[in-house]
């Protein structure tokens, strides 16, 4: 039993073997967890969370969890919201203080996933995304597009923010008032997409067929929508060794040996200790949509 925040958690199976390569425990997970709440927890507070369990270990099959479950403790935020069809509502989960992201670790999460809108403006997302993975295993091409994802948020007045997935690519975000809904900010991310793929046809596409990319790099956006999550800052990954959803600088894409799972659990917290979290003004550079937009249609007009 541990007490955080004035609530008692019974923590327990902390020797089962969650990634059984490097004998990471789940007590591991949960003092990783409890360590990096001063980190993660602002940039998860008042979102809703879809958790990735794994309570048998990365052996065995894991689950997705969104919707609250019966057993869980009243001092847990949640959040009734409905479906993007409004077929039905879910009780999705909150993690809003260290307490409630140690109990989430006990349940055997791994990695968790936020949406890109947070309370009280759920339909109203403040960022929008970039999802940059590889279509081989150079991941020279990532880089390179990230950089032309960041050049063109900065042609158009916007402060991008870079992040390792800790699985295969690379996220770019745009932070954002919450002005817009959902579909108005993914037309927006759309545009972008598409400005940018007009521009280097030879090396990215916006095809979400993968037949019809020809090698080229997709350049996703399909996050920015209601109900969809991305990969939470500072998440653990539920790949061999550990690995750390971890927010970059954007001078470290020129890096040349950067690669998407450089950061882990075993070396996150002296990266932390030199440079301290890059993302942790983001909400201060957020920009009204609503510009973003109008520059975005001025800029595409110019090139024709």
């Amino acid at each position: 039993m541990t007490r955080i925040n004035g609530h008692e958690i019974d923590i327990d199976n902390r020797d089962k073997a969650l990634f059984p390569g490097e004998a990471i425990t789940k007590g591991d997970v949960i003092d990783y967890y409890r360590e990096i709440a001063e980190y993660i927890l602002p940039h998860i507070e008042g979102r809703p969370l879809t958790l990735q369990r794994f309570p048998d270990g990365l052996d065995e099959d894991g689950f997705y969890q969104q919707q609250v479950p019966e057993h869980f403790p009243d001092w847990i935020d949640t959040r009734s919201l409905p479906r993007a069809d409004g077929s039905e509502r879910i009780d999705h989960i909150l993690c809003n203080d260290t307490a409630s992201l140690v109990y989430l670790a006990n349940l055997a999460t791994i990695t968790i996933h936020r949406w890109l809108a947070r309370a009280p403006r759920f339909t109203r997302p403040d960022c929008l995304i970039f999802d940059l993975d590889p279509a081989g295993e150079d991941f020279t091409p990532v880089r390179d597009a990230a950089r032309q994802v960041v050049e063109l948020m900065q042609t158009l007045e916007v402060m991008p923010f870079v992040m390792t997935t800790g699985s295969r690519g690379l996220h770019v975000i745009a932070p954002l008032a919450p002005e817009l809904d959902f579909d108005a900010v993914r037309e927006i991310a759309t545009g972008m997409a598409g400005h940018l793929a007009a521009r280097h046809p030879e090396t990215l596409t916006t095809e979400q067929r993968k037949d019809k990319r020809r090698g080229r790099l997709y350049l996703d956006v399909m996050r920015n929508a209601y109900g969809q999550t991305g990969v939470a800052p500072y998440s653990l990954r539920a790949h061999p060794g550990a690995p750390v959803a971890t927010p970059l600088s954007i001078d470290e894409l020129d890096r040349g040996d950067l690669g998407p799972q450089d950061y882990h659990i075993g070396n996150i917290f002296r990266r932390l200790g030199q440079t301290g979290d890059p993302w942790a003004d983001i909400r201060r550079h957020a920009v009204d949509p609503r510009g973003l937009r109008d520059r975005l249609e001025a800029l595409r007009k110019d090139d024709g």
